[in-house]
Protein backbone atom coordinates (compact mmCIF):
# COMPACT_ATOMS: atom_id res chain seq x y z
CA UNK A 1 0.00 0.00 0.00
CA UNK A 2 2.38 2.30 -0.91
CA UNK A 3 1.26 5.96 -2.17
CA UNK A 4 3.09 7.21 -5.84
CA UNK A 5 5.22 10.51 -4.62
CA UNK A 6 2.64 12.52 -6.99
CA UNK A 7 -0.29 11.56 -5.27
CA UNK A 8 0.87 12.12 -1.75
CA UNK A 9 3.09 15.39 -2.97
CA UNK A 10 -0.14 16.35 -4.36
CA UNK A 11 -2.35 15.56 -1.16
CA UNK A 12 0.25 17.48 0.77
CA UNK A 13 -0.59 20.64 -1.22
CA UNK A 14 -4.17 20.13 -1.33
CA UNK A 15 -3.77 20.03 2.38
CA UNK A 16 -1.99 22.88 3.05
CA UNK A 17 -3.93 24.66 0.12
CA UNK A 18 -7.57 23.96 2.43
CA UNK A 19 -5.25 24.81 5.89
CA UNK A 20 -4.51 28.33 4.09
CA UNK A 21 -7.54 28.92 2.56
CA UNK A 22 -9.97 28.07 5.85
CA UNK A 23 -7.70 28.63 8.99
CA UNK A 24 -4.51 29.63 8.75
CA UNK A 25 -1.33 28.90 7.57
CA UNK A 26 0.31 25.17 8.77
CA UNK A 27 3.26 25.25 11.30
CA UNK A 28 3.70 22.64 14.00
CA UNK A 29 6.98 23.48 16.30
CA UNK A 30 5.31 26.08 18.36
CA UNK A 31 3.22 23.19 19.60
CA UNK A 32 6.69 21.36 21.16
CA UNK A 33 6.37 24.70 23.22
CA UNK A 34 2.95 24.62 24.33
CA UNK A 35 3.29 20.88 25.23
CA UNK A 36 6.18 21.90 27.54
CA UNK A 37 4.26 24.82 28.86
CA UNK A 38 1.20 22.09 29.74
CA UNK A 39 3.52 19.80 31.43
CA UNK A 40 5.37 22.62 33.54
CA UNK A 41 2.11 23.95 34.51
CA UNK A 42 0.88 20.81 35.41
CA UNK A 43 4.27 20.27 37.61
CA UNK A 44 4.46 24.04 39.17
CA UNK A 45 0.69 25.21 38.92
CA UNK A 46 1.11 29.43 38.20
CA UNK A 47 3.24 29.37 35.51
CA UNK A 48 0.52 30.65 33.52
CA UNK A 49 -2.17 32.75 34.93
CA UNK A 50 -5.01 34.51 33.85
CA UNK A 51 -5.33 38.66 34.12
CA UNK A 52 -7.99 40.78 33.11
CA UNK A 53 -6.26 41.59 29.60
CA UNK A 54 -5.80 37.44 29.03
CA UNK A 55 -3.38 35.05 29.82
CA UNK A 56 0.62 35.67 31.00
CA UNK A 57 3.71 33.67 32.09
CA UNK A 58 6.27 34.12 34.71
CA UNK A 59 8.27 32.62 31.38
CA UNK A 60 8.86 35.46 29.40
CA UNK A 61 8.77 33.08 26.21
CA UNK A 62 5.14 31.77 26.84
CA UNK A 63 4.32 35.40 28.19
CA UNK A 64 5.49 37.46 24.96
CA UNK A 65 3.09 38.42 21.90
CA UNK A 66 0.69 39.56 24.48
CA UNK A 67 1.03 36.35 26.45
CA UNK A 68 -0.23 34.45 22.86
CA UNK A 69 1.67 31.05 24.23
CA UNK A 70 0.45 31.31 27.94
CA UNK A 71 -3.23 31.36 26.53
CA UNK A 72 -2.93 28.27 24.27
CA UNK A 73 -1.17 26.76 27.79
CA UNK A 74 -3.97 27.19 29.45
CA UNK A 75 -6.53 25.83 26.95
CA UNK A 76 -4.43 23.50 24.27
CA UNK A 77 -7.67 22.40 22.64
CA UNK A 78 -7.15 24.88 20.12
CA UNK A 79 -6.71 24.41 16.28
CA UNK A 80 -2.87 24.31 16.53
CA UNK A 81 -2.24 21.68 18.84
CA UNK A 82 -5.14 19.69 17.86
CA UNK A 83 -3.41 19.12 14.29
CA UNK A 84 -0.04 17.88 15.64
CA UNK A 85 -2.25 15.81 17.84
CA UNK A 86 -4.22 14.53 14.71
CA UNK A 87 -0.54 14.65 12.28
CA UNK A 88 0.65 11.62 14.60
CA UNK A 89 -3.01 9.92 14.74
CA UNK A 90 -3.17 10.03 11.09
CA UNK A 91 0.71 8.60 10.89
CA UNK A 92 -0.68 5.33 13.19
CA UNK A 93 -3.17 4.91 11.40
CA UNK A 94 -1.12 4.80 8.07
CA UNK A 95 1.07 2.52 9.47
CA UNK A 96 -1.95 -0.08 11.17
CA UNK A 97 -3.83 0.19 7.20
CA UNK A 98 -0.48 -0.89 6.13
CA UNK A 99 -0.61 -3.62 8.73
CA UNK A 100 2.23 -2.39 11.01
CA UNK A 101 5.42 -2.37 11.29
CA UNK A 102 7.59 -5.67 11.87
CA UNK A 103 10.09 -5.90 15.37
CA UNK A 104 13.28 -4.87 12.79
CA UNK A 105 11.48 -2.20 11.44
CA UNK A 106 10.03 -0.22 14.65
CA UNK A 107 13.75 -1.25 16.61
CA UNK A 108 15.53 0.60 13.45
CA UNK A 109 14.50 1.11 9.38
CA UNK A 110 15.86 -0.92 6.84
CA UNK A 111 18.29 1.58 5.40
CA UNK A 112 19.62 2.74 8.67
CA UNK A 113 20.57 -1.30 9.15
CA UNK A 114 21.89 -1.24 5.97
CA UNK A 115 24.32 1.72 6.81
CA UNK A 116 24.69 1.52 10.70
CA UNK A 117 23.52 -2.08 11.68
CA UNK A 118 20.86 -3.75 13.83
CA UNK A 119 21.49 -2.51 17.26
CA UNK A 120 18.93 0.20 17.99
CA UNK A 121 20.88 2.19 20.65
CA UNK A 122 22.78 4.25 17.90
CA UNK A 123 19.56 5.33 16.06
CA UNK A 124 18.04 6.10 19.49
CA UNK A 125 20.58 7.74 20.04
CA UNK A 126 21.07 9.94 16.63
CA UNK A 127 17.63 10.35 16.16
CA UNK A 128 16.63 12.11 19.47
CA UNK A 129 19.57 14.51 18.57
CA UNK A 130 18.58 14.89 15.11
CA UNK A 131 14.94 16.03 16.72
CA UNK A 132 16.48 18.07 18.80
CA UNK A 133 18.51 19.95 16.54
CA UNK A 134 15.96 20.13 14.54
CA UNK A 135 13.53 21.71 17.07
CA UNK A 136 16.20 24.00 19.08
CA UNK A 137 16.65 25.48 15.75
CA UNK A 138 13.27 25.56 14.34
CA UNK A 139 12.75 27.69 17.66
CA UNK A 140 15.21 29.84 16.95
CA UNK A 141 14.67 30.58 13.26
CA UNK A 142 10.53 30.95 14.92
CA UNK A 143 9.13 28.47 13.03
CA UNK A 144 9.24 24.94 11.48
CA UNK A 145 10.08 23.08 8.29
CA UNK A 146 6.21 23.42 7.85
CA UNK A 147 5.64 26.80 8.70
CA UNK A 148 8.78 28.08 7.00
CA UNK A 149 8.72 26.33 3.83
CA UNK A 150 5.62 24.84 3.10
CA UNK A 151 3.33 27.19 4.52
CA UNK A 152 5.96 30.03 3.08
CA UNK A 153 6.73 28.89 -0.21
CA UNK A 154 2.59 28.36 -0.72
CA UNK A 155 2.22 32.19 0.65
CA UNK A 156 5.27 32.82 -1.83
CA UNK A 157 7.64 34.41 0.90
CA UNK A 158 11.12 34.63 -0.54
CA UNK A 159 11.89 33.85 3.25
CA UNK A 160 9.75 30.23 2.55
CA UNK A 161 12.01 29.78 -0.55
CA UNK A 162 15.54 30.83 0.82
CA UNK A 163 14.54 28.37 3.57
CA UNK A 164 13.81 25.89 1.31
CA UNK A 165 17.27 25.81 -0.67
CA UNK A 166 18.88 26.12 2.83
CA UNK A 167 17.38 22.83 4.08
CA UNK A 168 17.90 20.71 0.74
CA UNK A 169 21.41 22.19 0.28
CA UNK A 170 21.89 20.83 4.26
CA UNK A 171 20.08 17.97 3.98
CA UNK A 172 21.16 15.97 0.11
CA UNK A 173 24.67 16.24 1.14
CA UNK A 174 23.84 14.49 4.90
CA UNK A 175 21.84 12.08 3.05
CA UNK A 176 24.38 11.22 0.63
CA UNK A 177 27.18 11.09 3.58
CA UNK A 178 25.23 8.58 6.00
CA UNK A 179 23.26 6.59 3.18
CA UNK A 180 26.07 5.11 1.19
CA UNK A 181 24.25 1.56 1.21
CA UNK A 182 20.55 0.49 0.23
CA UNK A 183 18.40 -1.11 2.12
Amino acid sequence: MTLSWKVGGLALGLVFFLAVLLVKPIGVSTQFVILDGILWDAASPGVVTQTDEGYTSTNAYLAKSGGKYAKSVANPLNYSFVFVLAMMAGAAASVFARGGLGADERRAPALWRANFGDGAGKRYLVAFLGGFIVLYGARLAGGCTSGHMMSGMMQTAISGYVFAVGAFAAAIPTALLMFKAED
